[in-house]
């Protein structure tokens, strides 16, 4: 069973992911049209967002006192991580915001699962929800099936006025993407 602490914390040993090519076509992209579910009740379709947004897509949230997806999630490279991806951006939203960048998480899980999530985390900017697949699939974001779910690789991106200008992938460690993210927004 997973704690709060355990789902915070990262192993010292977590397998480093690499990169596989599967985000190679994404820098110069234009997002799709996509309606997709957030957490904070609205429907979002980042294409049509002016501005700068900034997306950190995971693979899935665990919950304190529930087991992984699988046993040997930990082995997985990319796979853990990612309560402490979001709470990094949850952490430097200020600043993404101060920049004037949008910050949105994205997850195939689905909504209900991630406002949970949301509000335990107290993460300040919307979580979307991919559960069918759509911007996934349009977009060619890398994924894998773990235990008959698609799940989205770690990776984040920003865009402009709807167009991806900067690809982070693979994302590793998770909890310094924010900061590496934040980084390049500041150039």
């Amino acid at each position: 069973m997973m704690n709060e602490r355990s789902l915070s914390t990262l192993p010292a040993d977590l397998p480093v992911p690499v990169d596989d090519g599967a985000a190679t076509h994404l820098a110069g992209t234009r997002l799709p049209h996509v309606q997709l579910a957030a957490t904070d009740g609205s429907t979002v379709d980042l294409a049509t967002i002016a501005g700068t947004v900034v997306v950190f897509a995971y693979p899935r949230t665990g919950r304190p006192g529930e087991p992984s997806l699988v046993d040997d999630w930990d082995a997985i490279p990319g796979a853990r991580g990612c309560t402490p991806h979001t709470c990094a951006f949850r952490d430097l939203h200020d600043e993404f915001t101060a920049l004037g960048a949008r910050v949105y998480g994205l997850s195939t899980q689905d909504t209900a699962y991630q406002r949970e999530m949301v509000e335990r985390l107290h993460v300040p900017f919307p979580v979307l929800s991919d559960a069918d697949l759509a911007l996934t699939r349009a977009l060619r974001l890398p994924s894998w099936d773990v235990a008959g779910q698609t799940l989205l690789k770690r990776i984040a991106w920003i865009a402009r006025d709807g167009t991806i200008e900067r690809v982070f992938y693979p994302v590793f460690p998770p909890d310094k993407n924010a900061d590496e993210v934040l980084a390049a927004l500041r150039g």
